[in-house]
């Protein structure tokens, strides 16, 4: 009987907590992120760079709208949709559902990223303008929030024929702007083509490390070469790109997959907010170059190779401990039991803190800000967004965790009193 009142517990937590603000979070949200989306890219290109700048910086209406902008998305899109169905490589299986089945996931997207890799090279030995990206950035974005609205609406209406076992837990409140933020449906999907976890890691992930790729290239065609900040910087986002999808597997584990449903939050993120926020150092770059000393090039370096290193070791850790506790690498590892037969982890990297991978995250982000030097907040956009995210995603954990593992999580919480931060937070 156990596990039964702990999935009620779980059920009226959601039930009665609404996430983001509830509904008038529901409601700014959706208006708010694409303005910003818009000023920031516009920002980055101005001259002085300024978030507080007074009147603020505004696109043209003529800089918002491009048809080729639109095709490319499409196209891109389009491209990624047919290498996910292509019957390559192995096919995994998620957590169990509420009704006891189990879904299938083809795990190909490093695949995908390689093929684009190759795409791009036969691109560029052809002579592609690929540095027109700078100038599609804005009606590239537009097109990205478009599609992400449209798309949002077809998930809403589709998912009232979805049946209530398939439905979100805290997606499903009967408030119609709340519910189409936060995704009424957990898996939607054609056929075999499960929509969120193709969103999850493919078209935007993959394409914001082209849009750095653009961005390189038309610093190529203003001084003739790269310069080194901006190598680092389309280096430490690759790396991070490609680990992801290396590692795409483990995605399937995540919050996004296994609690959220697929709703305006989540399309619009993967759509939009990744690939045009993600990379505003590089497009900072173009129009701001830096100089690095050889000591700031290698501090920077070591500062990411070292947020690369918590962040691998971590997740591997976790991930490794969830698919065999037996494995050697983990069986010596300390835990605590939890009411629901899992157990908890103590020791090892989440014994330091409570989310060892997120303080990697950090650290990252940090890295990829410093090529760009200090004399502009606007590339230090992302690391202070992501501080914020990761605090408030640690807390929707916190919240989760107690209400599913009870007296256990409290216990964990004695034992390892540190969130993100070891002896500060």
């Amino acid at each position: 009987m156990r596990p039964n009142s702990q999935a009620l517990k779980q059920r009226s937590l959601h039930e009665t907590e609404r996430e983001f603000g509830g509904t008038l979070g529901a409601v700014c949200i959706p208006v708010l992120l694409p303005l910003t989306v818009l000023f920031l890219i516009s920002v980055s290109r101005s001259p002085e760079a300024s978030l507080l700048q007074w009147p603020p910086v505004l696109p043209s209406t003529h800089q918002l709208w491009d048809p080729v902008a639109l095709v490319l998305l499409l196209g891109w899109i389009a491209l990624h949709a047919l290498l996910y169905a292509m019957p390559l490589g192995k096919v995994s299986e998620g957590l169990t559902l509420r009704d006891g089945t189990r879904l299938k996931y083809p795990i190909n997207g490093f695949l995908g990223l390689c093929v684009s890799g190759v795409l791009l090279i036969l691109l560029l030995e052809l002579g592609a303008p690929l540095g027109s990206l700078f100038e599609l950035l804005l009606p590239l974005a537009v097109c990205a929030i478009a599609l992400s609205f449209l798309f949002s609406i077809y998930l809403y209406i589709r998912s009232f024929w979805a049946p209530s076992h398939a439905l979100a837990l805290g997606g499903n409140t009967g408030n119609p702007l709340y519910d189409f933020f936060i995704g009424r449906e957990l898996n939607p999907r054609i056929g075999n083509f499960d929509f969120k976890y193709f969103c999850e890691l493919r078209p935007g992930l993959i394409g914001w490390v082209v849009l750095n790729l653009g961005m390189l290239m038309k610093e190529v065609e203003l001084r003739g070469s790269p310069s080194l900040a901006m190598m680092l910087v389309n280096s430490f986002q690759l790396l991070y790109v490609a680990d992801a999808l290396w590692n795409e597997e483990a995605v399937l584990t995540t919050m996004d997959i296994v609690h959220d449903g697929f709703g305006f939050m989540l399309v619009f993120g993967d759509l939009a907010w990744v690939p045009f926020t993600y990379g505003l150092q590089a497009s900072f770059l173009v129009e701001h170059p830096q100089t690095l000393s050889p000591l700031g090039s290698l501090t920077i370096i070591a500062l990411n190779g070292i947020g690369y290193y918590i962040f691998r070791k971590s997740n591997s850790q976790k991930n490794q401990f969830r698919r065999d506790p037996t494995h050697p690498s983990v069986a010596r590892l300390e835990t605590i039991a939890t009411a629901t037969g899992k157990r908890l982890l103590v020791s090892g990297w989440w014994g330091l803190v409570r989310h060892p991978n997120y303080l990697g995250d950090l650290l990252m982000a940090l890295a990829w800000s410093l090529p760009c030097g200090f004399s502009h907040l606007l590339p230090y956009f992302y690391v202070i967004y992501f501080t914020v995210l990761l605090i408030h995603r640690e807390d929707r954990d916190e919240r989760q965790c107690r209400a599913k593992y009870g007296l256990a999580w409290d216990t964990y919480c004695r034992r390892v009193p540190y969130r993100i931060f070891p002896y500060i937070y």
